[in-house]
This record gives C-alpha cells, structure tokens and sequence, in this order.
C-alpha cells in the first residue's frame, strides 16, 4: 500500500468527534510544503499550530463523551478527596494535532463545530473550550470509602484515575478502526479494596436517537407509503407507437387548464435538450464535427484547383489550395473573435473610449483658446505683419 503524505486538509479539519482511532496518521510529520501552505493567507480561520511528532500521543484514551475534571489552573479551591469543589466536563471533541480535549461549555474561545480555533462573531452561541490532554482526568464514578478512625458513616466520593494504562490495540476489520482497553492503574482518592487492581474503564457509548411523538401536524404512514405516480399513457421507448403531438392550442389549454384532460400534453423524448451539454462526450462530439468540416473544406479547395490547372503540376495546384485554406481558417477565426468581442459588449465600449477621446480634445482646444497671460515685466508684443 503507497505512503500517503499528510495533507492541509487534515490538519484544517483535526477537531474530531468520533471516540474511535480509524488510523495513527496523527503521528505523521508535517512537511515544509505543507507548512507553506498552512502560512498561506486564506478564508479559513483555523489554528496552523501542531506540536512536534515526539510530544503526540499515540494511544488517546479520553475521547468525546468521557466526563472528566481539570487539573491546575485558578479555581475557587483545591478538589479534594471528600468531593469538595469538584467540577465535572463532559469532553465533546479531541485535536490529535494539537493534544487538546475540547469540553461543553459557555466559553468563547474555540468554535469546535468548524474545527476552527477562533471566536465565533456569533454572539450567543455556545462555544467549547479546550484543554491539554496532560491537565484532564479521566470520572470513574463515586465509591464509597472505608470507615476511618472516630467516622460512623462511610463518605461517598468521586474518584478519578491518576494514572492510565492500555492493552495492545487490535484491528477491527468489521467496525475499521483500532481497539483496545484502557484500565486506571492508580486513581484519586486510593481506594484500599482495589489497591494495586487494573480498573478497568469503558468506552463511552454513543446515545441512541429518540425520534418525538407524531403530532396531528406530521404525515400519517399510509400517506408517506401511497403511491401517487401515474406512468404517461404512451410508451417511452421507441419501440411503441408515438403519440400524436399536440397543437399550440391544445398544449396552452392543457397547461393553463388543468381539468382539460387526464394527462397534460408533454414535450416527446427531452433526452438531449436535458443532458448535460459539458460532458465529456458532447465536448468530444463537437471537436469532430469541426474537425470534419474543416477536411471537407479542404476538399472542396483541391477539387476546385484540380478541375482547371492553368499550366501548374498537381502539387502545385494542392499546395495554393491549402494555402487558400488556411488563410480562409484565419479569416474565421478572425471573424469569430469579432463575434464574441460584439457578444461581450465591445462596440459600445469602443464607442465609448471615441466620445471620452473628442471630449478631452474638445476640453484642451476650449482651454488653449481661453489662455491669456498676465502682464508681466519683460514681455514683447509681437507686431503684425
């Protein structure tokens, strides 16, 4: 299988949704052409950064739809054991590109509906913060801790997994993407019954889409199930028999009447006027055509030569009629460009440019006719002849 290259595309469009690992092209290294494309300006307001190949993780484990908490940062207080202060994100899109985990919020610094890493100019509208992936701990549930010295009822906290840890990933042919387990070898607070247990953490589950009630306002099943075509009563092919076409008094009557009959009368077999005239075979078609009218044109000068002589060989007489044919092949294509010069507006530009031209020229002649200078020192009037 080739080796592909990374490409802007999927640098522009990093922020994923998707919990599953189809490929490790995340830990590709960007080139210097592509790092001149991504310096380009453009109309696309997404982030160029991407952290160095060393610093990419390979195996993510906090994916979109994890609740996590973050680590570090100005809080109102420090998130401690007993479940004090503790807030809970729920993480909506990951950026392999770049290490950040981006959680639902009310924040205004990333649009993650785009990919983009710029304030949305739409005021309102909910915008998600990112994170790094260093600062996020993965929510394993609240357990219940064991009874300490002088307490008489067990504390029930939030624990979260300090540190994280994978099996090999294996390849899953059906689904196409990578799987593995992932297991928190340590959390936060230490639970004493687990203590040293790989607890092992499930992958979120996607949730499943619950259409509404129908209303008296949505279509019945049976309606949405009815058919209502009607095939034309002639026979499309040209194996049947064609209809009679009808006159302009009965289509009109037909088309502004639509009680006149059964079946309105209908243009016969639009097939070419509703294909597409760019394609490839009608671009094709049209080549030949020229083509062939330009060989029978050729033909038609040589026979001409041919007929009367006038002394000359038959080389000779050929050799003045494909001259006389190229010349005539200028000659069209000079007129065909004066056609389109005509189509695109050019006489009434050129008739333009003459009016502004005469007005100019009428302007300086009026101003060299109203020159007068000042009297001034030194000046001598010439006398008339």
């Amino acid at each position: 299988m080739p080796f592909h290259r990374l490409t802007r595309h999927e640098i522009v469009f990093a922020v994923s949704r998707s919990p599953w690992t189809t490929s490790f092209r995340h830990l590709l290294p960007v080139s210097k052409i592509l790092n001149q494309k991504l310096n380009r300006t453009s109309f696309e307001a997404f982030s160029k950064k991407v952290v160095a190949v060393k610093d990419r993780i390979k195996y993510w484990n906090i994916v979109p739809g994890d609740q996590i908490r973050l680590l570090g940062g100005r809080r109102k207080g420090k998130d401690s054991a007993e479940g004090k202060n503790v807030v809970l994100h729920e993480v909506v899109a990951v950026n392999k590109f770049r290490n950040r985990v981006y959680v639902r919020g009310m924040r205004h610094d990333v649009s993650v509906s785009f990919g983009y890493d710029k304030p949305s100019p739409e005021a309102g509208q909910r915008q998600d913060k990112n994170y790094h992936y260093s600062r996020c701990q993965l929510f394993l549930g609240e357990h219940e801790l064991p009874l300490k010295a002088g307490q008489s009822q067990r504390q029930v906290v939030p624990v979260f997994a300090q540190r994280l840890g994978t099996s090999p990933p294996v390849w899953n042919s059906y689904s196409h993407n990578w799987q593995w387990e992932r297991f928190a070898t340590k959390t936060v607070p230490v639970l004493p019954e687990r203590r040293g247990e790989r607890i092992v953490i499930p992958w979120p589950k996607s949730q499943p889409i619950i259409h509404a009630d129908a209303t008296p306002y949505d279509t019945l099943e049976e309606q949405v199930l009815k058919v209502t075509y009607k095939p034309p009563p002639f026979s499309p092919t040209l194996r049947g028999l064609l209809p009679r076409v009808p006159t302009e008094t009965e289509y009109l009557r037909a088309l502004y009447n639509s009680f006149a009959g059964t079946q309105p009368p209908v243009e016969q077999f639009l097939f070419k006027e509703l294909s597409n005239p760019h394609s490839r075979a009608k671009k094709m078609k049209r080549w030949q055509e020229v083509h062939r009218a330009k060989r029978m044109l050729l033909n038609e000068y040589i026979d001409e030569e041919l007929k009367d002589l006038k002394g000359r060989t038959k080389g000779e007489a050929r050799a003045e009629a494909a001259f006389r044919w190229r010349q005539k092949l200028e000659e069209d294509k000079k007129e065909g460009r004066k056609i389109q010069w005509m189509k695109k507006g050019g006489e009434e530009k050129l008739e333009r440019k003459i009016k502004m031209r005469k007005r100019k020229e009428e302007k300086q002649r009026l101003r060299l006719a109203s020159l007068t200078l000042k009297e001034e020192p030194n000046q001598v009037i010439p006398q008339e002849l």
